[in-house]
């Protein structure tokens, strides 16, 4: 099982491990808040090479709230294509430039509970945006680090929301800004969902394994 006492080690350990893998898309926008949040609002429910293609796209039509919101939804529609729940995320996208265009001066706030305050903007997407782009502490939690962390058995969860909350009160602080980078990397190319690569994994032993069925 992980806990605190062994955490340093399981997170030096996958520092070391993901090197050999490719960085998750929204970790290659990190420089500018206002594409890592796009990028992230397009990457909900999608796999990361969509995810790539489309930023890809959008990106060279319009990089700011000022020029993305003077494109059409339906020229965006065709730009996202095709990300999960394409037409909702063109619009949800030309309203938050519109909200940051209105109420924030075009720049995309650098504290969770103003980024919360705009329409589309969840938890996920607000942690990622500060700790990325802002270097502020933040937990980001997706499925992957939802998952991982209750089959490491770091956490007894049922949902993203209570386990970021858990991993407020557990995680120490030097770790949260990297936790949500490591463990996605992780869950996309060894801890699958549904079949994890448990024989190739330097975490095996001390693995709670929570709710794995079946492993590799």
């Amino acid at each position: 099982m992980v806990t605190n006492r062994n955490i340093d080690t399981v997170l030096r350990t996958l520092k070391r491990l993901v090197r050999q893998w490719r960085v998750p898309i929204v970790g290659h926008y990190r420089d500018d808040p206002f594409t890592t949040l796009i990028s992230c609002l397009l990457s909900l429910r999608t796999k990361d090479e969509t995810t790539r293609g489309a930023s890809e796209r959008l990106f060279r039509l319009a990089r700011t709230p000022q020029r993305l919101s003077a494109l059409s939804q339906r020229r965006i529609e065709r730009a996202i294509y095709p990300v999960g729940f394409y037409r909702t995320k063109a619009k949800t996208i030309r309203s938050v430039c519109r909200t940051l265009l209105e109420r924030c001066g075009g720049k995309v706030p650098d504290e969770l509970d103003e980024l919360l305050t705009i329409k589309g903007v969840g938890r996920k997407t607000a942690n990622l945006v500060i700790t990325l782009a802002f270097g502020k502490d933040g937990i980001c939690v997706d499925t992957h680090v939802h998952r991982i962390s209750n089959r490491w058995g770091y956490v007894t969860t049922k949902s993203p929301e209570q386990t970021e909350m858990a991993l407020r009160q557990h995680l120490p602080r030097r770790h949260w800004q990297i936790y949500n980078d490591l463990l996605v990397s992780f869950g996309q190319n060894l801890c699958h969902p549904t079949s994890p690569w448990c024989s190739r994994c330097p975490l095996e032993r001390i693995c709670a394994k929570a709710g794995v069925t079946h492993s590799r």
